[in-house]
This record gives structure tokens, sequence and C-alpha cells, in this order.
């Protein structure tokens, strides 16, 4: 039903990045998800298309010059994450659960923070614990402190927990916070 909710505003948003830049109007990256499956995740592309060609995988950053303009207005409302809800309909994710990692940089993060794989006893989710009350980590501390938020929601997941992430999303999408 979102799918088909938002599939006008979607389609808006696919005609933007096409007048605006070149390259494809969906960005496919692959993503753990549950029992560290591996999955194609699907974006609005918000990025130049060789956002990470000399760079290889790297974490955005705040005012990230990889960005495109559009692309700032799409992660700030998080209009680039609506074709998830194409993962969310394969059952590769669900509305809600541990963010997907890169598995590039879930080895990187794993080699640094004790039980970081942890988080793959869940299925992946387009919102989550983690980021509506923490946002985007920036360094090893905030993945400490996401991978303790993203094992409450597996410990502590049901019907009540989700619907309050999902009113906090909503939260979240108005106000812009924490976008990279």
């Amino acid at each position: 039903m979102l799918l088909l909710a938002t599939a006008p505003l979607m389609a808006a948003v696919a005609v933007g990045i096409r007048a605006t830049s070149a390259g494809p109007v969906l960005f496919k990256q692959p993503r753990l998800t549950e029992n560290g499956r591996v999955f194609m995740l699907l974006k609005f592309r918000s990025m130049r298309v060789d956002a990470e060609r000399e760079s290889g995988a790297v974490f955005a950053q705040d005012g990230d010059s990889r960005v495109t303009p559009l692309g700032r207005f799409l992660r700030k409302t998080r209009l680039d994450e609506l074709p998830q809800l194409i993962n969310v309909i394969k059952g590769e994710m669900s509305l809600i659960g541990p963010r997907p990692e890169r598995p590039e940089i879930a080895d990187e993060l794993a080699a640094k923070i004790r039980g970081f794989h942890r988080r793959l006893r869940a299925k992946a989710g387009l919102t989550g614990l983690a980021q509506v009350v923490q946002g985007y980590p920036d360094d090893i501390a905030g993945y400490r402190r996401k991978l303790g938020l993203d094992l409450l929601y597996i410990r502590r997941r049901g019907v009540l927990l989700d619907l309050w992430i999902a009113m906090k999303t909503v939260g979240v999408v108005i106000s812009g916070a924490g976008a990279r």
C-alpha cells in the first residue's frame, strides 16, 4: 500500500533525477540482511555516478561533495530511500529493523567492534530504532551505540515498538534530522 501511495512522488523524483544529472535514476548496492545474506538495495541516486571511483567505499560525511544538489534534498527528506519499498515487497528487508550495511563496511566495523555482526539476527529495515534515536553515526563510538540500539531492538521487537519507531520516523523525515 505504501508503494502505491508513494508511486506519484517516486515518479516525480525519477523525472527530477533524470533532468538534473547524467546516469541512472536508481542506485543499486550490495547490502547485508538477516543471517548475512547479501541483496541489492535500491535507492534513488543522490550522488555523482563516479562517486567512489577513486576512494572506494567510504562513509558519507556532512556536506559530502559527491552528493548532487537534488540529492541533498532527497537525502534530507529521505525520499532517496523510497525504492527500498521494492526490497520490502521482495522480502529482502522489512519496514523496521537494523539498517542494512554494505558488506565491506560491515567487515571493517566487525574488525573494530566486537559482536557487530549480531545485528544480522534480524531482517534489515527501511527504518529502525538506531535511526530514530541516534541518527547517522560518523565514528566508531557512534557505531557502537548503533549496535547497542540494533541489539536492543532485536531483543524487544514487537508491534508497539515498531509503531513507536514508525511514528518517530515520520518526525525524522519531517525535520530532516540526521541526513547526510
